[in-house]
């Protein structure tokens, strides 16, 4: 293990897991991220939502691994008709609409979330935020390419991805904060007598 690596915060890979704990964990991320789904700012063609907040936190939290799992498991409900998504959508359609291409891109963000936090960017303020930075742009880039078959490269430019950047910046943040939060408390838990 590296000196990065041995430094990593990834407080849900702390320990081994049952299949039981691994079960509830999943469970418990993917009700996370369909709770993210209903805070929303309803926009046109695809909705302001706290997904991407959570889908960072999820991966950082529980590792590329899992956070991914987690990812897929929500994903999965959502597709099966559970109204798990933005605005309590569920079903094909939003897997075949124009918000398509951001889903696709949540297990992947998850995965680098957890990725970089393995490898200890997320004990590092600057390091997490362009970590963090740069995993929303996993889930922006081919969110609009899918979402420019639908209006055209212009349009999903301007509705696609630019309402969103001041967002990104601003879960980006947030997310860095909640990992500082949990680390210190963490920390504070395992220090007491």
């Amino acid at each position: 293990m590296t000196d990065t690596q041995s430094s990593a915060f990834v407080p849900l890979l702390a320990a081994k897991r049952s299949p039981t704990q691994i079960a509830v964990l999943v469970a418990c991320g993917a009700l996370f991220l369909a709770a993210s789904s209903y805070i929303a700012v309803p926009m046109v063609p695809v909705p302001v939502t706290m997904q991407t907040y959570a889908v960072m936190l999820v991966g950082a939290l529980a590792g590329w691994r899992y956070g991914a799992l987690i990812v897929l498991v929500w994903l999965a409900a959502g597709l099966a008709g559970l109204p798990v998504l933005a605005g309590g959508a569920g079903g094909l359609a939003p897997f075949t609409g124009p918000t398509a291409g951001y889903l696709a891109s949540f297990p992947f963000a998850a995965a680098f979330c957890g990725w970089i936090a393995e490898r200890g960017w997320t004990r590092r303020v600057a390091w997490s935020f362009a970590g963090f930075l740069l995993a929303q742009a996993i889930c922006l880039v081919p969110g609009a390419l899918w979402l420019s078959t639908f209006v055209g490269p212009a349009k999903a430019l301007a509705f696609g991805v630019t309402p969103f950047l001041v967002g990104a910046v601003i879960k980006a943040a947030l997310a860095v904060c909640t990992l500082v939060v949990i680390e210190r408390l963490a920390v504070g838990r395992a220090s007491a007598p």
